[in-house]
């Protein structure tokens, strides 16, 4: 019952409730993403860089774009979850609060309905934004970070993330939703797996062989050579979509960690060689508003 109290006390104003929710949507994004990033990239370690995907790193200057973008992305996704919260002060959907008349059975039900039918959403707008050349010139900027960092999750344009958050918006106008369930699934469940599928690294249990799950080996993959008319690996949790639509990528050489360090490409003497950006910068704020030469490197 927690956001229909907050709610019952909150200002009427929607430009106040979408400030708010575009402001505490920014810190969110920064506590899940930054430990991830400052474990497996501010310091990385050989034992760690042995399951990256990429062996490379990205740049400062790369890194310090995909937080910029994604605060832009935040402004837009934040409208939809924003205003499903406004109408409940009115009444005005069919969201509720507590178990009310619905029990157990019903909360765990509608969290998978919603799960399942936002990971469908999510792949049918994923997909267009590939075979649409409209759709394309929005989405390609995404792409411009083909070595994703966790802080990449939702570095898009304003206009895909608007779209890309309306589940939040349209679940309770259609059918009886908990708001509590929904902003949970929503804030955790699907971010926190965005931030795996940004990762740049893999699992040794979960790997790019998985055989319905889509992996950080596939969302890495789709970042690195998916481009206009030539989707891969759209989907975001379940493969299932992109069997149907025959957008799995087909590889002779699989480029996932697990079978490089199967062909010897990650030992020691390769760590050596890779490049460590300095991440510092990032520290500074003279960086972000002007930003900087390449990084200097730090060889470990």
């Amino acid at each position: 019952m927690v956001l229909c109290e907050l709610m019952s006390k909150a200002p009427s104003s929607f430009l106040v409730v979408w400030g708010t929710m575009a402001a505490l949507s920014g810190v969110f994004t920064m506590v899940l993403s930054g430990p991830v990033f400052r474990r497996y990239y501010w310091n990385p370690t050989y034992e760690n860089w042995r399951y990256k995907i990429n062996p490379k790193f990205a740049g400062v200057n790369d890194v310090r774009s995909e937080i910029l973008q994604t605060f832009k992305g935040i402004v837009a996704a934040a409208f939809a979850p924003a205003m499903s919260l406004y109408l409940t002060q009115y009444s005005a959907s069919r969201a509720y609060c507590g178990l009310g008349d619905h029990g157990w059975t019903y909360l765990i039900t509608s969290f998978f309905v919603c799960w399942i039918v936002s990971d469908l959403f999510e792949f049918c707008y994923h997909y267009l934004g590939h075979w649409s050349t409209t759709m394309w010139a929005v989405h390609r900027h995404h792409h411009r970070f083909y070595n994703p960092t966790p802080f990449s999750v939702i570095a898009d344009e304003p206009i895909d993330q608007f779209f890309r958050s309306m589940p939040m918006l349209i679940f309770p106008l259609i059918a009886d939703v908990n708001m509590d369930m929904l902003f949970v699934e929503f804030g955790f469940f699907f971010y926190a797996y965005g931030v795996y599928l940004h990762w740049g690294y893999e699992f040794e249990s979960l790997d790019a062989h998985h055989s319905w799950i889509n992996t950080s080996y596939q969302h890495y993959a789709h970042h690195a050579l998916s481009i206009m008319n030539k989707p891969y690996h759209c989907g975001f949790y379940l493969k299932c979509w992109d069997k149907i639509m025959g957008s799995i990528l087909e590889r002779e050489k699989c480029g996932c960690s697990k079978c490089a360090r199967a062909r010897g490409e990650r030992d020691f003497e390769a760590w050596q060689k890779i490049v460590k950006p300095d991440y510092s910068p990032l520290l500074s704020p003279s960086f972000w508003l002007f930003g900087g030469a390449t990084a200097v490197a730090k060889h470990a």
